[in-house]
C-alpha cells in the first residue's frame, strides 16, 4: 500500500471510530454484524448498501484491509440490519466485480464517500437465508 493510501486509511478510520457508534444507533442505517475473528464477539459496522432481492450489496472502502472483511474471511456468516430488522446470511467477497460500477447502483451519498475516501475497493454480497427472502 502506498504511503498516501496508508495516510488516507489512518485518517478515515480515525474519523469512523468516532462516528460509527452514533451511526449504529440510527434505525434507518444498515448495519453489518460479523463475528470477531479473534474475540468471537459480534462486531457491528454501519455500512452503505442496498438490498436487491434476497441479497445485500455493499462496497468495502478499504477492501481486504477493512476489519469487517477480515472477519468475513474468517467466518462468512453475518447478519445485516435493514430498516430495524435483522437478516441472517452468508457474505461473499467478490474481487472480480467492478466496485466502482457497483457503487453507481448503491445509495448515492455513501457511494460518493466510499469512492472519494477509499482505496482498494472490494464488492461484498450477502446472500440472505431463504427465511429472510422478500415476500412476493
Amino acid at each position: 500500500m502506498s504511503h498516501r493510501a496508508d495516510r488516507k486509511y489512518r485518517a478515515v478510520t480515525a474519523i469512523q471510530r468516532r462516528i460509527n457508534p452514533v451511526l449504529r444507533r440510527l434505525p434507518t442505517q444498515p448495519v453489518l454484524e460479523t463475528t470477531g475473528r479473534t474475540s468471537g464477539l459480534p462486531r457491528r459496522t454501519p455500512v452503505g448498501g442496498r438490498r436487491v432481492g434476497d441479497s445485500f450489496w455493499l462496497v468495502s472502502e478499504f477492501g481486504e484491509r477493512s476489519q469487517y472483511v477480515r472477519n468475513i474471511k474468517a467466518d462468512p456468516r453475518v447478519r445485516v440490519r435493514i430498516r430495524g430488522r435483522w437478516h441472517e446470511g452468508t457474505a461473499h467477497l467478490l474481487p472480480d466485480d467492478d466496485p466502482v460500477a457497483r457503487l453507481r447502483g448503491l445509495p448515492r451519498l455513501n457511494s460518493v464517500g466510499v469512492w472519494v475516501m477509499g482505496s482498494g475497493l472490494l464488492t461484498v454480497r450477502v446472500d440472505f437465508h431463504t427465511a429472510d427472502a422478500p415476500e412476493t
